[in-house]
């Protein structure tokens, strides 16, 4: 195999970079959006939108729309749109940092996975590294143990999704398209926004006002409102996600992951810029530490 070109790592890094830019300012918005409609109306509508859009990419000679494994690409796409379902679910009722703070957690759990499911060996340094992940994730998403709000393990479990979905990438669909991957999941939150949409019309939930009933809201109309942002999240969602995507086939995914951090930078400082979001002291530095761990891990796993 021939080694990657310097051309090739600065590429892959602005893609990266660009993708968690473009991330960032996005997924702001979902807790302007859930003042509107719910979570999986929001999964429906944005995949209705999405789906030509990647079919228009295929079409371009981007990729193509036929996956080698079915079974993997399943298995990949329903692990993912969990860890998207718990991270947007997340992001309507508590700050961008907490919310990606939980996302990130993900190479701790790819570090558990692996060295206590997969019996793969894990040195020292990665060993130190999930410990000051943890303590960063502590950091930021502050639990109060006189009253514990069991909605903070909820971004949490999207980093185990995330981490599953990962894993599963990189075992059973290196030979997948990059467009086949993207529409697969975006298709797959889109089908578990219609069963839930379903379910919500036969058992319908009473659902608080505003971002507090965003998963258990049913189908609302009209949605005028909620549309500006739905094509927001559709648009900036594929093209980031193909972004990022293209930037880990065209350099080591150890190089190529820790430019991803960069949206823990581009999320937050956009909340505090557009929405007033601010984080105290100890919440960037817990940040920072879990920055630290992961891009360890990476490195070391490289």
């Amino acid at each position: 195999m021939q080694p990657t070109s310097q051309g090739s790592l600065l590429s892959a890094a602005m893609l990266m970079i660009a993708a968690m830019s473009i991330i960032g300012v996005i997924d702001n918005y979902i807790v302007v959006l859930a003042e509107f409609i719910g979570l999986w109306q929001f999964h429906v509508t944005r995949t209705l939108v999405a789906l030509p859009l990647i079919a228009g990419l295929s079409l371009l000679g981007l990729g193509g729309l036929r996956p080698v494994r079915y079974w993997a690409v399943l298995l990949r796409s329903l692990l993912l749109a969990t860890a998207m379902m718990c991270y947007f679910t997340a992001l309507a009722f508590m700050p961008i940092a907490q919310a990606l703070a939980g996302l990130f957690s993900s190479p701790i759990f790819v570090l558990l996975i692996t060295a206590f499911v997969l019996r793969n060996p894990v040195g020292p340094w990665r060993i130190g590294a999930v410990m000051i992940g943890f303590s960063g994730i502590l950091l930021v998403l502050q639990p109060d143990p006189n009253a514990f709000d069991y909605r903070i393990l909820i971004p949490l479990c999207g980093g185990f999704f995330y981490a599953l979905s990962a894993i599963a990438t990189r075992s059973l669909c290196a030979g997948e398209s990059t467009v086949v991957l993207l529409g697969a999941s975006i298709g797959a939150l889109g089908l578990i926004g219609g069963i839930a949409l379903l379910g919500l019309s036969l058992f319908p939930l009473e659902a608080a006002p505003g971002p507090d009933g965003f998963a258990a809201r049913g189908w609302v109309w009209p949605m005028t409102p909620a549309i500006p942002f739905v094509l927001l999240q559709a648009a900036g969602s594929v093209i980031a996600v193909y972004m990022l995507t293209k930037a880990y086939q065209l350099a080591e995914p150890s190089y190529v992951s820790v430019f991803e951090y960069s949206v823990m930078i581009f999320g937050p400082l956009f909340a505090w810029v557009a929405f007033g979001q601010s984080l105290d002291v100890t919440q960037i530095f817990g940040i920072g530490l879990i920055a630290l761990a992961g891009i360890t891990i990476a490195l070391r796993s490289g």
